[in-house]
This record gives C-alpha cells, structure tokens and sequence, in this order.
C-alpha cells in the first residue's frame, strides 16, 4: 500500500514539474529587476527579434489582434536585427516580417500580449514586470 501511494506520489510530482518547466515566458521566474518598474505600466515595448543575414530590408507590419481582424498599426523598412514598438498592455499583437530572398518570399509571424505582473520579494522592493513582450520573427530555414 505504502509502495502505491509513493509511486502516485512520485508521478504527481514529476507532471508539476513538467508544468512549472513548460510554462509560458518570463512571468517572473528568473526576472531580472533592473527591468522592474516601480509604478504600473499602461504601455510595453515590444522587441521584435529579426533574422540579419545581409539581405535586403525586411517589410514589419504590427497588426493589433489576430493577422486575419487586419487591424495594422505600422508598417516599418528596417535593416536592423530588431525593432522596438510602443504598445498597449493587454492587448494582442501579430507581427509579420516580409524577407525577400533570391526572388523568394518568406513571411515570419508571432504574436504576443504583453501582460505586467507584481512582483513582491524577488527585488530588492515590490515593482511592476512586463513580460510576454519579445516576438521571434527570424527565418529558422531558407533554401
């Protein structure tokens, strides 16, 4: 009986583990403080990760909602490995990255939402984290 009740034991921990290991970004687990902000935020940056591999421009579009409501917000020509854009909390994202490679299309898409939560004991004093804010539109295989 003791033998039964252990190995349960032993499962039900391993499967909040996996639950702990697997869960979504940076939502306060190895936070770094110095990204802490002492009062509420109502807007976020979203870092937009692009893929520089010397090819020309890459086309951004940041859409507010899912890519199918086409609600866009900015469209940006940029030539850097990332962009930054100034947007709403709580609110969902969809960003497309247009790269045209040897007369090939390639369209990179993520979405996020950005999200703040209230950090208690892990800084030095109680403050604001904003997390669910990077998007990785860089091309993970082109021919």
């Amino acid at each position: 009986m003791a033998l039964k009740f252990m190995k349960l034991l032993l499962r039900i921990l391993f499967l909040l583990l996996l639950v702990i290991s697997f869960s979504c970004e940076e939502q306060g687990i190895g936070l770094n403080c110095s990204d802490c902000l002492e009062t509420e935020p109502v807007e976020a940056e979203l870092e937009i990760k692009l893929d520089r591999n010397n090819y020309a421009q890459t086309v951004v579009r940041i859409y507010e909602g899912n890519l199918e409501d086409s609600v866009l917000i900015g469209t940006f020509n940029q030539s850097s490995a990332k962009l930054y854009h100034e947007v709403s909390i709580n609110k969902k994202y969809t960003v497309t990255a247009t790269y045209l490679i040897s007369d090939v299309t390639y369209v990179a898409v993520d979405s996020a939402t950005p999200r703040v939560k209230y950090v208690k004991d892990q800084c030095d004093d109680p403050c604001y984290f904003v997390y669910d804010k990077i998007l990785n539109l860089r091309l993970r295989y082109t021919k």
